[in-house]
């Protein structure tokens, strides 16, 4: 059972949301290059160094929730039940990230995201960085070895799925296409099919 956090803990991701929510509203307001830090600081009653605390970047404030969707796509590998398929347990969190990212009122944040170049470059690394997070994962996965290589390519199949299913007109329609190619892909990777 996980112990649910501690005052301290809980204002911490108060304040944090408090300077998210700030954020994301000035940007949206103004254009993301019209806001500075200190503004977005003002805007959430913070010191610059409290935003600093909580955010390393301007561009980290628009991804608010990159550490969470990293975890969950970790732990749709770590904490699976012991006999589900590991392509199963990716595709339902890759469906939970879309629908999340694709819900009622998102459509403003992609179009800002869309039109900066400093967001687009986050978004990248940040995509990057995921991918390698959940190859680890799969890499130290108990079931059937496969290749360091297949790991990282379908870590970054699922990733990029998440992309390409966000822009899609129908999202769980594409999320579900996507996988079929990387459940396929999986499967030519295992240690039955490799000479």
């Amino acid at each position: 059972m996980t112990e649910p956090p501690g005052r301290r803990e809980r204002k911490k991701a108060a304040t944090r949301q408090k300077i998210a929510e700030a954020a994301l509203r000035l940007f949206l307001e103004h254009g993301y290059d019209a806001v500075g830090i200190r503004d977005v600081a003002a805007e959430a009653d913070v010191a610059v160094t409290t935003l600093f605390s909580h955010f390393a970047s301007k561009e980290a404030l628009v991804f608010e929730q990159d550490q969470d969707f990293e975890r969950r796509l970790t732990q749709a590998v770590t904490d699976r039940a012991p006999h589900e398929p590991l392509i199963p347990a990716l595709r339902r969190e890759i469906h939970a990230l879309v629908r999340h990212c694709t819900a009622e009122g998102a459509a403003p944040i992609w179009d800002m995201i869309d039109s900066s170049s400093a967001l687009r470059a986050y978004e990248e690394s940040m995509r990057l960085r995921h991918a390698e997070s959940l190859a680890a994962a799969i890499a130290a996965d108990p079931g059937p070895p496969r290749t360091p290589t297949a790991g990282r390519a379908i870590a970054r199949f699922a990733v990029d799925a998440f992309s390409l299913a966000r822009e899609a007109a129908d999202p769980d329609a594409a999320v579900d296409e996507i996988f079929q190619m990387i459940e396929a892909a999986w499967e030519v990777t295992g240690p039955s099919r490799r000479t």
